[in-house]
């Protein structure tokens, strides 16, 4: 005996039987309305199985192709027994595919075991039982799913798929700042985080969703995360739970932000941390303390008022192109700026700052390895640091709405003046 081959067997027998189970579940709950159940979908994958290995085996590949076609003509003979039988009981309702679709997906799962990668199989049979046995939740799910939403995850989709494979993944521009290829990916994340906060304040509540993007979002983009919650705090102006719970996650964002920088330092140039730390430090532990408050403070509110307001979904493609142009601008200035006055670390390091912390963050600390300037460098860093926060505290005054405005100015002044004591000191 092949013990390879009969591995295959047995595996797919298991994949039909796994897929069987449920459907023998939901055999007994709607009698006479489910194809098959654990025996007959077991047999569809042994069949599936056996036709590929003797097509295989004889070379006659042919086998696999009439065998799944009789599988799907034997599947719809059933399905339309089972509408006459319905009919001639006087019920109108046709049952669903499900069952005749996941018979012929069992037999083709079982010639994938022998013919293709048995892994694949077998996470394939467990993701179809897996939505064969979700089915309410599922349902529910789509229903809550509004044609504006739907809509938005299109566009994402079409920006994403279709727009951004089509741009050059270089610079067009003299000075060798602008890519288009990445200033649409700025546009795209943009977008996505607006499509991410909104799906988690409506499934987990806004203290939690807000939460949890927050703390995502400040792993890829603190400035784009920033600019998706002062959006939407325009929504509920007058919400004072909302606003704290979009607070909570704008500043861990940007906790987020301080400590990234943080671990950049230390891996390119650690002699350099010593230097800096202690004003990362207060500014990170200022930023935790304001998170734990904001968060806490949403959920108190929200028991208060015993309700949530309603949620749109924030989603502007529009609104992303127009910061992303603005991005652009900055990029390109940034890149004239270090061209014709090198010298000037702080200012350069402030202005780069202002749209990315991470790369000015990498250029300082590999430039402290010299001895030229030294003393600057972390003083160069601060900058950033700092124009960094008041470009995002600008983006929500200029952009967001309600009390987020109030909670992000008080939290940028606590950081700023936290961050910059501990520079005092330990300079």
């Amino acid at each position: 005996m092949d013990l390879d081959v009969a591995g295959h067997f047995l595996v797919a027998l298991l994949i039909g039987a796994l897929v069987g189970i449920e459907r023998e579940k939901k055999k007994d709950e709607e009698a006479g309305r489910t194809f098959g159940g654990i025996r007959t979908y077991t047999l569809i994958a042994l069949v599936g199985a056996a036709a590929a290995w003797l097509g295989e085996l004889l070379a006659m590949p042919w086998i696999l192709a009439v065998t799944v076609a009789l599988v799907g003509a034997t599947v719809l003979a059933s399905y339309l027994l089972v509408n006459q039988a319905l009919a001639a009981a006087g019920k109108d309702e046709a049952p669903g595919l499900t069952s005749e679709i996941a018979a012929v997906a069992v037999c083709l799962l079982g010639a994938m075991v022998v013919v293709g990668d048995r892994a694949i199989a077998v996470a394939l049979g467990v993701v179809t039982s897996a939505v064969l046995a979700y089915k309410q939740p599922l349902h529910g799910w789509v229903a809550k799913v509004g044609m504006d939403d739907l809509l938005a995850a299109i566009k994402l989709l079409v920006a994403s798929f279709i727009v951004l494979p089509l741009l050059p993944d270089e610079a067009v521009d003299p000075w060798g700042a602008l890519n288009p290829y990445k200033l649409w990916l700025l546009v795209i994340l943009i977008s996505a985080l607006s499509l991410v906060g909104y799906a988690a304040m409506r499934w987990l509540g806004t203290a939690h969703g807000t939460a949890i993007t927050g703390l995502a979002g400040g792993l890829v983009s603190s400035t784009a995360t920033t600019l998706s919650f002062a959006r939407q705090s325009r929504q509920a102006r007058d919400d004072a739970a909302m606003a704290h719970a979009l607070a909570t996650g704008v500043l861990l964002s940007w906790w987020v932000m301080v400590v990234r920088v943080g671990v950049l330092v230390a891996i390119v140039h650690r002699a350099l941390l010593a230097q800096v730390w202690m004003p990362l430090a207060a500014m990170a532990v200022v930023a935790a303390l304001l998170v734990a408050w904001h968060y806490r403070a949403g959920l108190e509110h929200r028991q208060d008022e015993g309700s949530t307001p309603p949620l749109r979904n924030p989603f502007s493609l529009a609104s992303a192109i127009r910061f992303g142009a603005l991005f652009a601008v900055v990029l390109l200035m940034v890149k004239i700026a270090q061209q014709q006055a090198p010298g000037w670390v702080i200012g350069v390091a402030a202005l780069a700052g202002s749209v990315d912390i991470d790369a000015i963050t990498l250029s300082l600390a590999g430039d402290a390895r010299s001895d030229d300037t030294p003393g600057r460098v972390p003083l160069a860093l601060a900058a950033a640091v700092l124009s960094n926060t008041l470009v995002k505290c600008g983006l929500v005054l200029g952009l967001g709405g309600g009390a987020l405005r109030r909670h992000v100015a008080l939290g940028t002044a606590a950081m700023v003046v936290a961050g910059g004591a501990a520079a005092w000191l330990g300079g």
